[in-house]
């Protein structure tokens, strides 16, 4: 065999080097565009719909677990389901009023937010809005009063964190609340008069409230709410809010706004929601994993806290009202003509595997719990 010379040597020698320096841009794209494929979070799961039995628009969702779970709407539409919505029973309508919101302290004892007809005013003084209160799982409902003089407040939703403390909030920044589990209520004073549409709260007291007219509220010590800083560009009805601990939280509203917290709601900031429709209700489960829900059908999906928003496909056109998330895997969102839409997933998704580079430690994934705070649904 002819040996190369020494020059030849060091001609190849150059153009392996060349080679080697070109090659080095795509070898960068195609390892960056790896992690990339195995860091995009993928939903592992999908929406599909439910057998409500009922043609009522349902207003309202809320399930204490996977199994167990409520929707409520129009007439007095009140559904039941044992089984995670496998099978739902109409039960006998408790009114003949609208049914705006349902909620659960266990699987027995449980509220409704009941609207009442300006036609169907027998007198001036008979409140618009009232409660409707079980102690045996729905079987039967008592009338609860809780607007007293303010007999033309419309009453919008109601959140309860433990079977005494709770609270009920609606037109007029009026926000009624209850320690002795419902059996008096009391008017809160509040720096706003707008409509309040959504409402999150913590055992240790701390609560939020979002409404109408750019309101954003929040309550840091349980004794007095302040008016919370949304950014200066912002200008919407917000219709829903949700915390995962006092730090926390997102606020979702027209045009497919979302703002975010991460000290209480004293300041917020925009994220985007990759939609345009108006969101109307948003449920997060930990700090990284929420759902939002809207007219349209919207449903969209975070792993990220937030930071990465993107649709997801519910089968259906219909304006979806409320979410109620029972846990990573479970979750329920209703709307207009008995839709009721769940969403069947893993129980547990582990995070993407991460690059080993050198002189970097792979670190240890700890699984997360779902967020067990109380708000509306």
């Amino acid at each position: 065999m002819k040996r190369m010379s020494l020059k030849g040597r060091e001609a190849a020698a150059r153009r392996r080097q060349r080679y080697r320096r070109a090659c080095r841009p795509a070898r960068v794209l195609l390892l960056a565009a790896y992690s990339l494929l195995l860091t995009v979070p993928v939903a592992a799961g999908e929406w599909s719909a439910q057998t409500s039995g009922t043609m009522a628009w349902l207003r309202a969702v809320y399930f204490v677990d996977e199994a167990r779970g409520w929707a409520v709407g129009s007439r007095g539409a009140l559904l039941a389901t044992t089984d995670g919505g496998r099978v739902w029973a109409v039960r006998r309508a408790p009114t003949e009023d609208t049914l705006r919101d349902v909620y659960f302290v266990n699987e027995r004892t449980g509220w409704l937010v009941c609207d009442r007809s300006i036609y169907l005013l027998r007198t001036k003084e008979e409140p618009r809005s009232y409660l409707l209160r079980t102690t045996d799982g729905g079987e039967t409902w008592s009338r609860v009063e809780v607007t007293g003089a303010d007999v033309d407040v419309l009453l919008t939703r109601v959140a309860f964190v433990d079977a005494a403390r709770g609270w009920a909030f609606g037109e007029m920044g009026a926000l009624y609340a209850t320690t002795d589990g419902g059996a008096s209520w009391k008017r809160q004073t509040l720096p706003t008069k707008h409509l309040l549409l959504g409402g999150a709260f913590l055992p240790a007291g701390q609560g939020w409230l979002v409404g109408a007219g750019n309101t954003i509220l929040y309550n840091p010590d349980g004794a007095r709410w302040l008016a919370g800083g949304s950014p200066a560009s912002v200008e919407t009805r917000f219709n829903a809010v949700s915390f995962v601990e006092q730090r926390r939280g997102w606020a979702v509203g027209e045009r497919g706004l979302v703002l975010a917290t991460v000290n209480g709601g004293r300041a917020w900031f925009r994220q985007e929601s990759n939609v345009d429709v108006d969101l109307l209700d948003v449920k997060f489960i930990d700090a990284e994993e929420g759902w939002a829900s809207g007219a349209g059908g919207t449903i969209i999906h975070t792993t990220d806290g937030g930071a990465n928003w993107r649709r997801e496909p519910s089968g259906t056109r219909h304006p979806l009202e409320r979410l109620s998330v029972a846990s990573r895997a479970r979750a329920w969102a209703v709307g207009f003509g008995g839709t009721i839409i769940n969403y069947a997933g893993d129980a547990f998704t582990p995070a993407p595997p991460r690059l080993k580079t050198p002189g970097s430690e792979q670190p240890r994934e700890r699984p997360r719990r779902v967020s067990r705070n109380t708000e509306t649904r």
